[in-house]
């Protein structure tokens, strides 16, 4: 299998190195894409100079902030284009440990596509304010009474992909972000009947940088759900 990780930045000049470095450090055939948002700090100088080193490391710069859901499946598309396999997706903040890379892939196996998450297994966040973790638990809970779909965790950003259920998804016209994103991917896979399996990971907000967190991706993901309810009942999703 030809395997690549994506992770879309915006200003994470002082994680990106990290991630850069553990990546191959685990297996140095994987191949690491970073979609960057032209990001003011200089994250993709530093990538362009890590480059030198890691032969496996790719650079997509894109002309300004877009938004998580676009860069995401503008890394889909591009690892598709260029003959991957199995698409993992991870933050850059090293919220997500790369070290459950090699675990989350060999259980695809059995499975066409894997989610990391922090709600399988009791809760698995650290350092979070208990408002934030009631957010996510709830905004987590609302998605599965809305759409019925039975994931613990719709919308968490650590999973691997198989090429045919990305190839199945008409990721042109997903134009959700943040949360929004990560329960859309996942719903519309589910509804195409692919099999998935959610392997428990311990998630670590970041300690350097800033989170991109906002009012408006709450509030997209609270409409998204009935969006996805309603296209479904229309026969409109795929």
């Amino acid at each position: 299998m030809k395997i690549v990780v994506i992770s879309p930045t915006y200003n994470e000049s002082k994680n990106i190195a990290k991630l850069v470095e553990i990546v191959f450090s685990i297996n140095s055939d994987y191949h690491l894409l970073i979609v960057d948002d032209n990001s003011p700090d200089g994250t993709a100088d530093i990538v362009e100079s890590l480059q030198k080193k890691y032969k496996n490391l790719h650079l997509e710069k894109r002309p300004g902030k877009a938004g998580l859901g676009t860069a995401y499946c503008y890394g889909f598309k591009w690892s598709i284009e260029n003959g991957f396999d199995v698409m993992v997706q991870i933050d850059a903040d090293m919220s997500h440990d790369p070290c459950e890379i090699p675990k989350m892939v060999e259980l695809l196996k059995h499975n066409d596509y894997i989610i990391g998450s922090r709600y399988c297994d009791g809760v698995s966040v650290v350092r979070w304010p208990i408002r934030r973790l009631i957010l996510s638990y709830g905004a987590n809970l609302y998605s599965k009474i809305v759409t019925g779909m039975p994931i613990s965790d719709a919308t968490g950003g650590y999973k691997v992909w198989k090429k045919q259920v990305l190839n199945s998804i008409k990721l042109d016209t997903i134009r959700s972000q943040g949360y929004s994103f990560q329960i859309e991917m996942n719903y519309r896979a589910w509804k195409n009947g692919f099999k998935y399996k959610e392997h428990p990971i311990i998630f670590m907000d970041r300690t350097i940088g800033e989170s991109k967190m906002s009012k408006l991706i709450v509030w997209e993901a609270i409409f998204m759900v009935w969006r996805l309810r309603f296209s479904n009942l229309f026969g409109k999703i795929k």
